[in-house]
């Protein structure tokens, strides 16, 4: 189905990148080393300080090599069904720590059936690990069970709440960081959620997660800076596709980019959307095909049927390509894509193995880092460290994968590496920038 490339009433969530709040600081994730960060205190040894001045403006870059790209560029992650179980929601005591710190709670569904709950735990395995490689960590962590449900949510918030908590991390789903959110807004607690619906973000609820428009700019960007001018889009219906929409014709617009025509497609119509795309007669030099693994082989088979190859067009996609499935295909080698940075998931990884003795998922990381930030936070700024003022931080803070920091309205903005697909793998074209 072909949509007109103007803007829909409605279709752009909002997404302000001005900062004009506590200049000055860039905090950094540099874990054993793992992050080198040029001209800046390391973060787990000796707390997080003032980055030197006058400085403020040019902030070191990172000495880092890439980290791995997310392969969650999902606007709620498809991950099996949930469950409604009645289990009560008891803090879960993670490693001990000092007690002279406040209460942080960890809402995660760790009842719910599927990969919800096998990524709960993961995540809850890495907020362990980042409490106990924090040195000197004074915060005390108590996890609560929301069982993958919006009632969920809001009983283990309040459970929290009335134990002390002063600041939550989590939950995962978008409809359950909703309903924590109706708790923990009007208590004047701030929330840091790991959905990727940015519907759910505001006034105290942050997301730290990976946001799919992040991606669609930075690649757009790149395409852009290399002499392409025209644009062709192949994006898939419903919900993620509908954000990945917005935000291909908001940062097309931005970049000065003609798009030539989107069309949308279902599992069962890509041959129809690859035929439309062959069919235009204008001048086209870019192709975006935001879409995962999953659909790798009916694309390629449907763009390469229709004479869609890499030799016509340069394919542009996000970091939902970083999957074996779509590596391996013909059609997408030499293809770019943005995702994040490699080298501190890898890292992150190791130690995780070394702890569980498993594989962490993709999104495990983001539980590491809601742990190392908000400790490393109240050892720099006490009592204000979960305040707006911290939080939005306009320099932002190194993580796990990459630089990034809070948007005024609550959600992230990520600085992303460009990779090319070569020979069912990945090369690393460009790195992520090391400044907003």
């Amino acid at each position: 189905m072909k949509h007109s490339v103007q803007k829909q009433e409605g279709q752009v969530m909002p997404r302000s990148i001005r900062y004009p709040l506590h200049k000055g600081l860039l905090i950094a994730f540099c874990v054993f080393g793992l992050i080198g960060c040029a001209g800046l205190e390391r973060f787990g040894e000796r707390g997080v300080r003032q980055a030197p001045q006058p400085s403020v403006s040019s902030p070191a870059p990172s000495q880092s090599p890439p980290l791995d790209p997310s392969q969650s560029a999902v606007t709620e992650m498809p991950l099996g069904s949930v469950s409604g179980s009645n289990e009560t929601t008891q803090p879960t005591a993670l490693p001990p720590s000092a007690q002279e710190g406040p209460t942080v709670a960890l809402l995660l569904p760790l009842s719910a059936n599927g990969q919800v709950g096998e990524l709960a735990q993961a995540m809850k395995n890495a907020a362990e690990l980042a409490q106990s490689e924090y040195k000197g960590a004074k915060l005390r962590l108590s996890v609560k069970d929301d069982q993958g449900s919006a009632e969920g949510a809001r009983t283990a918030a309040r459970a929290a709440l009335t134990e002390g908590a002063q600041v939550f991390l989590g939950p995962i789903l978008s409809s359950s960081v909703q309903a924590a959110a109706g708790v923990t807004r009007p208590a004047g607690k701030t929330l840091i959620g790991f959905s990727t619906d940015q519907t759910v973000a505001g006034r105290g609820v942050y997301l730290l997660s990976f946001q799919p428009d992040t991606d669609v700019d930075q690649i757009l960007a790149y395409a852009s800076a290399k002499g392409k001018t025209s644009i062709a889009a192949m994006i898939p219906e419903g919900v993620y596709g509908n954000v990945i929409l917005a935000a291909f014709q908001e940062a097309a617009g931005r970049r000065g980019l003609k798009i030539a025509t989107i069309e949308r497609y279902h599992a069962t119509s890509v041959d129809n959307a690859a035929r439309a795309v062959a069919a235009l007669t204008v001048p086209v030099d870019a192709l975006f095909i935001p879409d995962n693994g999953e659909a790798a082989q009916a694309l390629n088979t449907a763009l390469l049927a229709n004479g869609i190859d890499r030799k016509h067009w340069q394919i542009l996609g996000t970091s939902a390509w970083d999957d074996p499935r779509l590596l391996k295909e013909s059609v997408f080698q030499s293809g770019w894509f943005a995702g994040p940075d490699k080298s501190g998931f890898t890292g992150f990884s190791a130690r995780y193995r070394a702890r569980f003795g498993k594989e962490p998922p993709r999104l495990a990381s983001l539980g590491y880092d809601a742990v190392f930030l908000v400790n490393a936070l109240y050892a720099q700024y006490g009592e204000q460290a979960f305040s707006e003022t911290t939080l939005r931080n306009p320099d932002g803070m190194i993580g796990t994968d990459g630089l990034f920091r809070f948007r005024n309205n609550g959600g992230i903005q990520r600085m992303l590496a460009i990779y090319e697909v070569t020979n069912g793998t990945t090369k690393l074209l460009q790195d992520p920038p090391t400044r907003f």
